[in-house]
């Protein structure tokens, strides 16, 4: 029996002994949950494809890069139509004055561009309502002014006395007026006239029935730019025609000599007193410059000529009998020796296209102001 024991023993130890080891090599094959594919490692929401990069919304074409307003073409560029482009300007480089006069017509324009020129720091531009006349007698003779504002072209004298004192009257077209003949309010009778009847208004007709049986037999009542205006000069020449005038005595044949003659009528240099002496009768008439009419249609009616209404289409395509261009006018050496001379009227033709309609003008066509800018281009030899 004793020697039986250390057998069993020994059996027994070995027996432990594989018990352990299998116990032991199972715990290291059994893989642990720490050791399997972790959720955080699989798939990092912030490692995939992130919405913000896959199309940002701030990446993509941005509106204002698309089309910036302010970048489209102004409205001084979309409106100039033309070909001929000029330098550009800054008037406040230029602070030096211009000194300007001239027509009463043009006047609220050239006022209207020395506002905005001032505005943006340019000098001060000085510019006096004297009439066509009146302003090239001081730029021709007296050689008082930089530039000249016409109602009509520069006559074979004036030129003539602006080379006495070594100037070369250069002109600028700016645009194109509609001479307005108007009535008040008030009149009931008369809407349309033709040339002819206005030739007799404006000289040997007396009264209303004079003209036609059927209007008042009332005194005409006539106001007129004064004889130094280029719209006094423009309506002779336009409307004023002796053969129009059938009545008109030996000693006022001449369209000029008619109206002068006339009765009861009233000249002034000031439109604003044409109006007025207007649109106080309803047996008034008068003309002037498409503006004063524009600013004052609450009291005035322009008449139609020969059938035709004045209007920006009419004025342009010279359908309506009295359209007629509009100037201004300086010279190449002034040009040159005042550098604020050449840069107000570079600004002018640049700009005068976003202005002229509100003003009551029309715009020049665009050959006419492709002319005009040329005109700068080679009297400054830019």
């Amino acid at each position: 029996m004793l020697r039986r024991m250390p057998v069993l023993l020994s059996v027994l130890l070995l027996a432990a002994i594989l018990l352990a080891a299998c116990a032991g090599g199972g715990a290291q094959q059994i893989p642990t949950p720490t050791a399997a594919v972790k959720p955080t490692e699989a798939a990092k929401p912030t490692e995939a494809t992130k919405p913000t990069e896959a199309a940002k919304p701030t990446e993509a074409p941005k509106p204002t890069e698309a089309a910036k307003p302010t970048e489209a073409p102004k409205p001084t560029e979309a409106m100039s139509s033309g070909s001929v482009t000029l330098p550009e300007v800054t008037p406040a480089d230029y602070t030096d004055p211009v000194v300007s006069a001239g027509s009463s017509t043009v006047y609220p324009l050239s006022e209207r561009m020395a506002d905005l020129w001032q505005g943006e720091g340019g000098g001060n531009i000085t510019i006096d309502s004297i009439g066509t006349g009146g302003g090239f007698e001081r730029f021709c003779k007296t050689g008082e002014t930089d530039i000249a504002n016409a109602s009509r072209k520069i006559k074979d004298s004036e030129a003539e006395s602006c080379k006495a004192i070594n100037r070369e009257p250069t002109a600028f077209r700016i645009g194109t007026d509609a001479l307005a003949v108007v009535v008040s309010t008030e009149n009931d009778f008369l809407t349309d006239v033709t040339k002819e009847e206005l030739a007799l208004i404006f000289s040997t007709a007396k009264k209303w029935s004079d003209i036609r049986p059927e209007w008042p037999a009332e005194d005409i009542l006539r106001y007129s730019p004064g004889t130094d205006s280029g719209t006094f000069d423009y309506f002779v020449e336009a409307v004023m025609n002796p053969t129009y005038v059938k009545d008109a005595t030996a000693d006022a044949g001449k369209g000029e000599e008619a109206i002068l003659n006339s009765e009861n009528i009233q000249y002034s240099e000031d439109d604003n007193v044409l109006v007025q002496g207007v649109e106080g009768s309803p047996y008034a008439i008068g003309y002037f410059g498409y503006a004063y009419y524009n600013e004052n249609k609450d009291l005035l009616n322009a008449l139609s000529i020969d059938g035709v209404a004045p209007t920006e289409q009419t004025a342009e395509d010279n359908t309506y009998p009295l359209s007629r261009p509009l100037f201004i006018y300086s010279d190449p050496t002034i040009m040159q020796d005042k550098p604020q001379v050449a840069a107000f009227i570079n600004y002018y033709l640049t700009n005068v296209n976003s202005e002229i309609v509100d003003v009551g003008y029309f715009p020049a066509s665009a050959a006419a102001l492709d002319e005009a800018r040329q005109s700068w281009l080679d009297a400054t030899g830019k």
